[in-house]
């Protein structure tokens, strides 16, 4: 939130208008708009495609699933895809047998980027993902080595995989054993395995990370297939739980219940959620019993304090629905979901996709090349597919305060391009910029001002209000409570960079937002005052 001093109120009324105005929103699907409402939210899409996916499959550009699945991911563009019932020739009619990791590994790369397909003697692919959305990539993929000899389930991310808690793994293809005991009975995460990836998220951009489980859940209606998922779920509900969460101690694992080899070093920290996806197989709405859903969401009692929710609530879990407004992901069962931990992680929109529902008009763009663009769903899979958009905690550092006449004018129409404050006597605008994060705890934060006149005294400033107004040869943002924070001289090249610690010298704490500045000396400036000022950041600690 921006904060602006009454005594200059008066003077920034553009800028009021300016910071209280939002963007288009970029999902409205009456309006075939279904991208995410901000680029920083982080969009999650899971999706049983039904065998498409496999190696024997033909990869041309026609009426077929493999090119309505490179249309649809094209779409909807997901930072994070779980699959779901992939790798299967047999199943897919076009081949035999199940594909080996590697080889489901190479069908994804192909899937995304196109290339030569070493399945049928070197051909080109002509239909991929890129093809119809050339900016977009999911780089880094997980494919598990758990399968039922059937099905292979997989992870892609548009972020690097990272080990979070010290264990070594970035990646589980099921979670690990664990003993029985509370509510777990022991054992792991069922016939396919609980994927689990450890995503490393832009420090920039995100106060922390992210963790993302995915599963195809044991599939079937008898008492032995419900008990199979049931006690799948009560497994990975244990291991968020405890393994993950700590169970409120802090300490990972702290009864030593779950086979973790090497251990792990610590629990997730207050800004990194777990995330569930996947294919669960249960109905919960209409399964008249505690289903996986409930189970993976809630552990042993819903509303309690043993929920698989970092502070130990209850994790929440999606009520998408289609265009049409159902919540069927299969016929008329719900099996598709995603929860996740909303402590942390706050939900922003949710849906379900079938193309069938949708009025020509408002399908995506990527969809529309594809023969009969309402079909495309049904030739991609039987499932519907799931997406929910998040907004995680963020490292908000954000430039502003520019000689772009955009909050203030320049004092003597000494003006610049967006991204550096006014003229000085160099021909230029200085820049302010950082290193570091707006972590507290790290305290890392290094502030770096460049395109300024060399080898003159200026100061680091601090202020808790922005206060955009013509002053000396610049613009100053940074107002009351205002703090000189460090004098610096530039060097020969006119740059200059702080040194002391921003927390404790600037007396900040989580929730504040503080704004910056340099201000140093310019003879012979444009406008004669003797000095000027940096464009600003606006900085939210965390």
């Amino acid at each position: 939130m921006s904060f602006v001093s009454p005594r200059v109120a008066c003077l920034v009324g553009a800028l009021l208008t300016w910071s209280g105005s939002t963007a288009h929103a970029q999902y409205d699907p009456t309006s075939g708009q279904w991208g995410k409402d901000a680029s920083h939210h982080l969009r999650v899409m899971s999706w049983n495609v039904k065998d498409g996916l496999c190696t024997s499959n033909d990869k041309q550009e026609g009426q077929n699933n493999w090119t309505a699945i490179c249309r649809t991911v094209a779409a909807f563009q997901p930072d994070v895809l779980v699959l779901l019932e992939c790798a299967d020739n047999s199943g897919n009619g076009t081949g035999s047998g199940n594909d080996n990791v590697a080889e489901l590994t190479g069908v994804l790369e192909l899937m995304m980027h196109g290339g030569s397909d070493p399945d049928h003697g070197g051909a080109a692919v002509t239909s991929y993902v890129q093809l119809y959305a050339p900016g977009y990539d999911l780089p880094y993929i997980f494919v598990p080595n758990e399968t039922d000899n059937f099905n292979r389930n997989a992870i892609m991310s548009r972020y690097p995989f990272a080990d979070l808690n010290g264990d070594g793994h970035s990646t589980w293809s099921n979670i690990p054993n664990v003993s029985a005991t509370s509510y777990a009975p022991g054992g792991d995460g069922g016939i396919r395995g609980f994927q689990f990836v450890e995503i490393d998220l832009p420090d920039n951009v995100y106060s922390g990370d992210l963790v993302l489980g995915g599963a195809h859940m044991k599939a079937g209606s008898q008492n032995s297939d419900e008990d199979q998922r049931r006690e799948a779920a009560q497994n990975v509900a244990y291991v968020v739980e405890h393994f993950f969460n700590g169970a409120g101690t802090g300490t990972v694992d702290p009864f030593n219940k779950i086979a973790d080899s090497p251990q792990a070093t610590t629990v997730l920290d207050q800004y990194t959620p777990v995330i569930l996806a996947g294919d669960w197989n249960e109905d919960e709405s209409t399964n008249g019993q505690k289903g996986p859903a409930e189970w993976l969401t809630h552990a042993q009692f819903t509303g309690g304090t043993d929920g698989t929710d970092r502070d130990g609530s209850d994790m929440l879990y999606d009520d998408a629905l289609d265009y049409a407004g159902s919540d069927n992901s299969l016929g008329t069962k719900k099996l598709d979901y995603i929860a996740w931990q909303d402590s942390i992680a706050t939900l922003q929109n949710q849906f379900l996709f079938h193309s069938n529902v949708v009025p020509l008009a408002n399908l995506p763009a990527e969809m529309l090349g594809f023969p009969n663009p309402i079909s495309i769903s049904g030739w991609a899979s039987d499932h519907k597919l799931v997406i929910c958009d998040f907004d995680l905690p963020r490292m908000i550092i954000d430039p502003l305060c520019f000689g772009d006449s955009q909050l203030a004018i320049c004092p003597c129409l000494n003006s610049t391009q967006a991204g550096e404050g006014c003229m000085n006597s160099t021909g230029d605008g200085a820049i302010l910029t950082y290193t570091g994060t707006a972590e507290i705890a790290a305290d890392d934060l290094t502030l770096f001002a460049y395109q300024c006149r060399q080898s003159q005294t200026g100061v680091f400033l601090q202020g808790g209000t922005l206060t955009p107004q013509a002053f000396r040869d610049g613009i100053l943002c940074v107002g009351p409570p205002t703090l000189r924070l460090e004098f610096v001289q530039t060097d020969f090249i006119g740059n200059a960079t702080s040194s002391i610690s921003l927390v404790n010298d600037g007396n900040n704490v989580p929730g504040l937002t503080r704004y910056y500045q340099f201000w140093f000396r310019d003879p012979g400036g444009a406008c004669g005052a003797g000095s000027n000022l940096s464009s600003a950041l606006r900085v939210v600690w965390q």
